[in-house]
C-alpha cells in the first residue's frame, strides 16, 4: 500500500501534523470551531477554521467552494488571506476541512460595541480602507453581497481586512440575471433598498457602496443606521432619512408591485445629515450622503468615492490596486446542478492549489485516493475534539510515531527529546506584547508599504501612538472567522 501512494502525497501529508501548533479556541458557530494556532515553522500566529460535514447539503458546499475560490483569486491587503487549507485524508470520502487563514484580533462589530472614542482619523483611515478593497473586488467583477461589520476583521493597528465571500458572486456578461440574483443577499440592515424590494432586475456593484455607507454611519455613531425589523420597517427607516424616491426613480422600477408600493406611500422630505449627525466632519457626511444615495445610479463608484475630498491627504492612487476581470471558466459549477460528490471533488482540486506538488500529480492523473497512515488532519481531527468541548487552552495531542526517520527537508520542526524544551524553543519566537488598545491614525500622509507587512499606524506615525485613554481595548469576538497578527500572543486576548 505504501508503494501504491506517492512518495511526495505521502510526507507532504505527514509533515504537516507537525506544522501547528493549537492554542485555544477563538470562535465557534454552525459551521465548527475555529481556533488560534502557531505556525511552529515560522512562529507566525494564524487562525484554522475547521468546517465539519461540509457535504451535508449541497447548497452550503457550494458556497464553502465559492468562499475558496474567490479567497484564493482575490489577493489584496484588505482582504483577508487564505494561508493554507490542509490535504483531506483520503480524496472521495472526506467530510471536514481545515482551512487556516491569517489571524485576526477582532471583528469590526465588536470594535464599534466596546469603543465610543473613536475619533475622526479612525473614521477615516476605516473607510478609507474598506473602499479600497472594493475598489479591487469590483474591478475583479464580484459582488460582496454581504458587507456588515461583522464580515470585516480587524486589528489593533487599525487594520481592517473584508471577509466572508460566501454569498459573493463573479458577474459575467451572459449570466442571466434571474439565476444570478435570486438567492438571499446581504443582511437587512446593510440591504440596499433595492433589494429590499426587489425593484430592479439586474444590480450593480452600487449594492456594495449602499452596506459601506450604512457600516460607514455606524462607524460614525456608533449604532446601526437602518436597524430595520422586517422589509417594510427597513423601507420606512431609509425613506424616513432620505425622503421619498423621486418619480424619475420610481419610473425606472420594473417592478410593478414595488413601484406600486413606494408611489403609495406617504411623501416625505429628506433629513439633512447635519441634523442626523450633528458635530460631524461636513466632508465625511457630504460623502455619506453620496453613498446611500436611494437611487443606485446616484452612488458612486468604490474609485470615485476614494477621490472624494474627505481623503485629502490620504489617499494614494498606486495604493489602490485594481486587478482583471474573473475568468468566467474559474465558476462553470455555478451553471450546473452539481451532485455531493462532484462538490467534494471540485473542493479537493482546489485544496491541492495550496499543495503545488500534488497539484501537478493530480493534473498528470495520478490517483492518490487512499492514505494508509497517520495525517495532519487526523492530528487537527483530536484537537478540534477537545476543543469543541472545552473551551480555552488545549494541550497537543501526542503524535503516533516519531518522524526521525522521514526525509530532513520534509520535517518542518526538530524532535528533542525533551518535548518541554522544545515547546519553550518554539514560544520564544512568538513576542507577547501588552494587551492592545485601539491605536489613533490621526496622521496618515504615506500608505506606502501598507499591504507588504502589518506595519502598525504608530509606526506610520513615526513613532507616536495615542494612548488609549479607557481600558476599553479591541478584543476577540465570539464572531471572529479567521483572519495577521504575526508575534502577538493570543493570550494576551482574552475576554474582558
Amino acid at each position: 500500500m505504501i508503494q501504491n501512494m506517492p512518495f511526495n502525497e505521502f510526507f507532504t501529508e505527514y509533515g504537516e501534523a507537525n506544522l501547528y501548533e493549537i492554542e485555544e479556541v477563538v470562535g465557534k458557530g454552525s459551521y465548527g470551531v475555529v481556533a488560534a494556532a502557531v505556525d511552529t515553522h515560522t512562529g507566525e500566529k494564524v487562525a484554522i477554521k475547521k468546517i465539519d460535514s461540509v457535504f451535508e447539503h449541497v447548497s452550503e458546499a457550494t458556497r464553502i467552494l465559492r468562499e475558496i475560490k474567490l479567497l484564493r483569486l482575490l489577493k489584496h491587503p484588505d482582504i483577508v488571506e487564505i494561508k493554507h487549507i490542509m490535504l483531506p485524508s483520503c480524496r472521495r470520502e472526506f467530510k471536514d476541512i481545515y482551512v487556516v487563514f491569517e489571524l485576526m484580533e477582532t471583528d469590526l462589530h465588536h470594535v464599534l460595541k466596546t469603543n465610543d472614542d473613536l475619533t475622526p482619523g479612525h473614521h477615516q483611515f476605516f473607510l478609507y480602507q474598506l473602499l479600497r478593497a472594493l475598489k479591487y473586488i469590483h474591478s475583479a467583477n464580484v459582488f460582496h453581497r454581504d458587507l456588515k461589520p461583522k464580515n470585516i476583521l480587524a486589528n489593533a493597528d487599525c487594520k481592517l481586512k473584508i471577509c466572508d465571500f460566501g454569498l459573493a458572486r463573479a458577474s459575467f456578461g451572459d449570466a442571466p440575471s434571474a439565476v444570478f440574483w435570486t438567492d438571499y443577499v446581504a443582511t437587512r440592515w446593510y440591504r440596499a433598498p433595492e433589494l429590499c424590494g426587489s425593484f430592479f432586475s439586474r444590480y450593480t456593484p452600487a449594492i456594495d457602496i449602499w452596506s459601506i455607507g450604512c457600516i460607514f454611519a455606524e462607524i460614525l455613531t456608533g449604532k446601526p443606521l437602518f436597524p430595520g425589523k422586517n422589509v417594510v420597517h427597513q423601507l420606512d427607516l431609509i425613506t424616513e432619512l432620505l425622503g421619498s424616491p423621486s418619480s424619475e426613480c420610481l419610473s425606472r422600477i420594473r417592478n410593478e408591485k414595488a413601484r406600486r408600493y413606494l408611489s403609495s406611500m406617504k411623501k416625505k422630505a429628506p433629513v439633512p445629515l447635519s441634523q442626523k449627525f450633528p458635530n460631524v466632519d461636513p466632508l465625511a457626511l457630504r460623502l455619506l450622503e453620496r453613498l446611500i444615495a436611494f437611487d443606485p445610479k446616484d452612488r458612486p463608484s468604490a474609485e470615485e468615492a476614494l477621490a472624494d475630498p474627505y481623503f485629502y491627504g490620504l489617499v494614494n492612487v498606486e495604493e489602490e490596486p485594481s486587478t482583471q476581470p474573473i475568468s468566467k471558466f474559474e465558476f462553470e459549477f455555478e451553471r450546473r446542478n452539481l451532485a455531493k460528490d462532484d462538490i467534494r471533488e471540485l473542493i479537493y482540486r482546489e485544496i491541492l492549489e495550496y499543495h503545488p506538488q500534488m497539484l501537478q500529480e493530480y493534473l498528470r492523473g495520478v490517483d492518490q485516493t487512499h492514505f494508509m497512515y497517520p495525517s495532519g488532519v487526523d492530528q487537527f481531527k483530536q484537537q478540534f475534539v477537545q476543543l469543541e468541548g472545552h473551551s480555552g487552552k488545549v494541550e497537543r495531542a501526542p503524535m503516533r510515531r516519531r518522524y526521525a526517520s522521514l526525509p530532513r527537508e520534509r520535517v518542518y520542526a526538530p524532535i528533542d527529546e525533551d518535548t518541554e524544551q522544545n515547546t519553550n524553543s518554539i514560544s520564544q519566537t512568538v513576542v507577547a506584547i501588552s494587551r492592545p488598545c485601539l491605536l489613533s491614525p490621526s496622521k496618515l500622509p504615506d500608505m506606502k508599504g501598507l499591504e507588504a507587512s502589518n506595519t502598525s499606524v504608530k509606526e506610520m506615525q513615526n513613532g507616536r501612538r495615542k494612548t488609549c485613554c479607557s481600558a476599553r481595548c479591541l478584543l476577540r469576538s465570539s464572531s471572529i472567522s479567521a483572519s495577521t497578527c504575526v508575534g502577538v500572543d493570543s493570550r494576551d486576548y482574552k475576554r474582558a
